[in-house]
C-alpha cells in the first residue's frame, strides 16, 4: 500500500502539481505580456497612417487572437493534446456556434462596416433611437458619443443590419425651415424680410441659391418655406440664427405671426 502511495505521489501527483503550477505561471505571465504587448501595438497602430476607423478594430482583434493563443498554450501545458483539444471543440462545434452566435455576428458586422464604410470615426450618425459621434469601431461593438457626452456601445451585428443616417458623409447640408405669417401681411414684404435675413448670414452658401417661397395656405397663417445650403459643420449655427433673425425682422416690419389654433373640442375634453 505504501509503495502504491509513493508511486502515485511521484508519478502522478507531483508531475500534475508541477504542470498545474507551470500552467498557472504561464497564464499569469501571458496575461501581463499580452496587456503590455497590446499597449505597445496600440501605440504603434494609432501613430501609423492607417485609416482611423480601422485602428481600434485591429487592436481589439490582435488582443483577442493573443488571448486565444494563450489559452491553447496553457491547455497543452496541462497535458491535453492540441489535436485532442481541437477535436473536442470540433465535436462541440454546434453548441459553441450557437453560444457564440451573437459574438460571431458582431465580428462579421465589424468587418462589414469597415469594408463598406457607411461611416468613419468622427462622423455624426443616427441609428434607431440613438445619435452621436463615432468614437471607435471595435471587434464586437462600435462606440458613439452623444451630444450630452454619454457613450453608447452598439453591437456591430445590430449596427450592420440597421438603417443608418450619416450626417457627416457629405460636406454640405440643406437647412429647411417654415415660417408662418398672417393673411393680412404683404407676401412680397414677408419674402423680402426673410431674404434679407439670409443675405446677412455669412455661413449660408451662395450656390445652390437660397430658396424662399410661399408654400401653404394654413388655417390661420400663410406658410413660407426656406431652404438654404451650408457646410455640414455649420448646420445648427445657421438653423438657429435664421429662426432668431426672422422673428426680429418680422417685428421690425410689423409682420404678425399668428398664434397656433387650439382645437376647442380637444381642449374641453
Amino acid at each position: 500500500m505504501q509503495g502504491y502511495l509513493e508511486n502515485f505521489i511521484h508519478s502522478i501527483l507531483i508531475p500534475g502539481i508541477s504542470k498545474l503550477f507551470f500552467a498557472a505561471v504561464v497564464l499569469v505571465i501571458g496575461i501581463i505580456a499580452i496587456r503590455w504587448g497590446v499597449k505597445k501595438i496600440k501605440h504603434v497602430v494609432y501613430k501609423s497612417k492607417m485609416d482611423v476607423s480601422l485602428k481600434p478594430f485591429i487592436v481589439s482583434l490582435i488582443d483577442a487572437l493573443l488571448k486565444v493563443l494563450l489559452v491553447v498554450t496553457v491547455v497543452s501545458i496541462l497535458g491535453v493534446a492540441t489535436s485532442s483539444f481541437v477535436a473536442v471543440l470540433a465535436s462541440a462545434g454546434l453548441a459553441i456556434g450557437l453560444a457564440l452566435q451573437g459574438s460571431l455576428s458582431n465580428i462579421a458586422g465589424g468587418v462589414l462596416i469597415l469594408s463598406t464604410k457607411p461611416f468613419s470615426v468622427g462622423d455624426y450618425i443616427e441609428v434607431d433611437k440613438y445619435s452621436g459621434t463615432i468614437q471607435a469601431i471595435k471587434i464586437f461593438q462600435t462606440e458613439i458619443v452623444t451630444p450630452d457626452n454619454k457613450v453608447i456601445f452598439i453591437p456591430n451585428g445590430t449596427l450592420s443590419n440597421s438603417v443608418i443616417v450619416n450626417y457627416s458623409k457629405k460636406s454640405t447640408r440643406r437647412v429647411e425651415l417654415k415660417f408662418g405669417a398672417s393673411y393680412e401681411a404683404n407676401s412680397s414684404k414677408v419674402i423680402s424680410a426673410i431674404k434679407d435675413v439670409i443675405n446677412r448670414q455669412p455661413l449660408v452658401l451662395k450656390q445652390p441659391e437660397p430658396f424662399v417661397r410661399m408654400s401653404e395656405h394654413g388655417n390661420n397663417a400663410i406658410i413660407y418655406t426656406v431652404r438654404v445650403w451650408v457646410n455640414a459643420q455649420d448646420y445648427w449655427e445657421v438653423y438657429y440664427n435664421i429662426i432668431e433673425e426672422v422673428k426680429k425682422h418680422f417685428d421690425e416690419n410689423n409682420i404678425s405671426i399668428p398664434y397656433p389654433q387650439i382645437d376647442v373640442h380637444m381642449k374641453n375634453n
